[in-house]
């Protein structure tokens, strides 16, 4: 039995053991190969690598607030995650704790054949470092909107435009992007209601990396804007991290199998 582990805080919300314990099972009976997920809540950032070496894991996914913290406990980074600075993924190999991030790749599924010029991601942690590093990826010129100056500075260092929410321009977005965890377990928005609502009046979609519908994404439907929720990139960079978890697995059975639990 190989043991895995979503790290985050909070953590009851997450679907991440439903998506890939699914797909252990269904593996143990046609593979004869075993393995489970769990999640855990994890109180004290620097205490990350030691419980994951202490639980004996494979392999693990961190989530919200630790990418950041994980990038910098890795052994080793591999990918994309090395340009964001964040890790969502850890495998351990060969006795060291490597990291990646499926985020990226994850957060531009349901994208695809949608026009982007301009993007205003409201948030500055690790999911936005990826969200920015997906987006540019497409040619799409992105702007960085938070409520604190501290983590505006990686942003400011790769000459990305960045504001603090107060001073955030009221200019025209093809999309715009929640990566922060208001409406994760509150009625929160991530910024003041009258700035969204301004943002919102020229805007076209809007997109919010939580995985069920929110306060944004509310408001955004009542400003006829077409909506995104996580879903469909949970499920993407899901299938991503199992497949470093288990790479001789096969990955479209993977995904089939997430997406029939998620729907």
């Amino acid at each position: 039995m190989r043991h895995y582990a979503v790290f985050g805080n909070p953590i009851a919300h997450s679907k991440s053991p439903l998506l890939h314990n699914a797909v252990f099972v269904r593996y143990e009976k046609e593979l004869g190969f075993r393995g489970n997920y769990h999640p855990i809540l994890l109180e004290n950032p620097q205490d990350l690598k030691s419980r994951f070496l202490e639980l004996g894991l494979f392999g693990a996914n961190i989530t919200t607030p630790f990418k950041e913290v994980a990038f910098h406990l890795s052994d080793k980074v591999e990918g994309l995650a090395q340009e964001v600075q964040a890790v969502n993924t850890w495998v351990l190999r060969e006795g060291q704790v490597v990291g990646y991030n499926t985020d990226i790749e994850g957060f531009l599924a349901p994208l695809k054949g949608l026009h982007v010029s301009r993007a205003l991601i409201l948030g500055a942690g690790g999911s936005a470092r990826a969200v920015v590093c997906a987006l540019k990826s497409r040619g799409v010129a992105v702007s960085v909107c938070n409520r604190s100056a501290k983590k505006l500075a990686y942003f400011q260092a790769q000459n990305i435009p960045s504001f603090l929410s107060q001073d955030c321009p009221l200019d025209a977005y093809d999309l715009i992007i929640n990566t922060t965890t208001a409406g994760l377990k509150d009625n929160n928005l991530p910024c003041e209601e009258s700035l969204l609502k301004a943002l919102f009046k020229q805007a076209k979609h809007a997109y919010d990396l939580i995985y069920h519908n929110t306060p944004f994404l509310s408001l955004a439907r009542e400003c006829h804007l077409k909506t995104f929720d996580g879903k469909a990139m949970l499920v993407a960079q899901a299938v991503l991290s199992f497949a470093q978890f288990v790479p001789h697995l096969n990955s479209p059975l993977v995904l089939a199998t997430m997406q029939e639990v998620l729907h």
